[in-house]
């Protein structure tokens, strides 16, 4: 009967809907534990949860992966591990930055740095991020990466940055996170913001050099935020979510979380003119946050000497941010279709 199939259809949309609430949610609990990234646009990547050196099992499932996900295929796998006389890969030095070069010198500099570690294509992350971790494991992290030197993905860029740039207190540093849509996938990215004299940038690593550094040059959050959505359109990405985290301590043994996402703002939902106003409204609660005094610390005289070199200390106990916290923002609108090119299917990854 016509009600009969009425009704199933509903029951089954329900459902539908249901599924796709519960994948949300399981979304969301994986970006909680820093997993957010093990799947880039659909297709799965691993993360080395055993260390360095990495173990045997992690490093030929690695090269399992590559030879599914390389154009290629197993032929360069096996080109590269059979090769006796591959080139010697220079290894990038951190940069010696004085305290007399000003800021925006700096910056370039660490981007320079970050950038010569390259980007990792192998699908398998090195280093293991635990966004629950206290910034001082992070920290001691971080130095690991400097002395393996080894490419790393967005969120390990991140780490990199706070580690690098945390002796200087009078830059302000805050993630920030993308989700985006391609051919019926989604995509996720994260940089460091910072804000330096009242103009805003950012700093990371990315496929596409318009998606990582950004230099303090933005009078305001929401030009910042702008220019990457347009970068984004540019590759036929469309902009979901932002996600925006409060600024982070520059004390390297702070047992503190990092505070990833105090705010969360649904493009979808928002308006050009709400979205702007959501942005700007961040903004202003990271100034209030460090005027009350209750923003983060800059390192002590006798902890600024060794700020380069955090050391490990007792375990901390881990604090987990409440959801109530965070502030969830836009009402739904329909979106506006926009005219595709037809790209047969190719995955422009970011």
């Amino acid at each position: 009967m016509p009600g009969g199939r009425t009704g199933g259809s509903g029951a089954a949309a329900t459902k539908r809907f249901e599924a796709s609430e519960e994948a949300t949610q399981r979304e969301e609990e994986q970006e909680d534990d820093g997993d957010e990234d093990l799947r880039d646009g659909g297709v799965p990547f691993f993360v080395n949860r055993g260390g360095l050196p990495i173990d045997e099992p992690t490093w030929e499932r690695m090269w399992r992966h590559v030879a599914k996900i390389h154009p290629e295929g197993e032929t360069v796998a096996q080109r590269i591990r059979g090769a006796t006389d591959l080139p010697k890969i220079p290894i990038p030095s951190v940069p010696a930055l004085q305290p007399s070069t000003p800021i925006p010198e700096r910056l370039e500099a660490i981007q320079r740095y970050i950038k010569e570690l390259q980007y990792n294509h192998t699908g398998t992350q090195f280093f293991e991020i635990k966004k629950s971790r206290p910034l001082t494991g992070l920290m001691d992290l971080a130095k690991e990466m400097t002395k393996e030197a080894l490419p790393i993905k967005c969120l390990e860029a991140v780490i990199l940055g706070i580690y690098l740039t945390n002796n200087m207190p009078t830059l302000e540093r805050f993630p920030i996170s993308f989700k985006t849509h391609f051919s019926g996938n989604y995509f996720r990215h994260i940089v460091l913001g910072v804000n330096f004299g009242g103009r805003y940038g950012a700093l990371g690593i990315s496929r596409r050099e318009e998606l990582m550094y950004k230099a303090p040059t933005f009078r305001t959050l929401s030009e910042l935020i702008f220019n990457y959505e347009e970068a984004y359109h540019r590759c036929w990405h469309v902009l979901r979510k932002v996600k925006l985290g409060h600024c982070v301590s520059h004390d390297p043994h702070s047992v503190e979380q990092i505070e990833w996402k105090h705010s969360i703002l649904d493009v979808e939902k928002l308006s050009r003119e709400d979205f702007r106003k959501e942005l700007e409204r961040h903004a202003r609660d990271m100034r209030l946050k460090i005027g009350k005094g209750t923003g983060p610390p800059s390192p002590t005289k006798d902890r600024k000497k060794d700020v380069s070199s955090p050391q490990r200390g007792q375990s901390s106990p881990h604090r987990h941010n409440s959801r109530g916290e965070r502030r969830l923002s836009g009402e739904k609108k329909p979106a506006e279709s926009k005219a595709m090119p037809d790209l047969n299917g190719y995955q422009i990854r970011v």
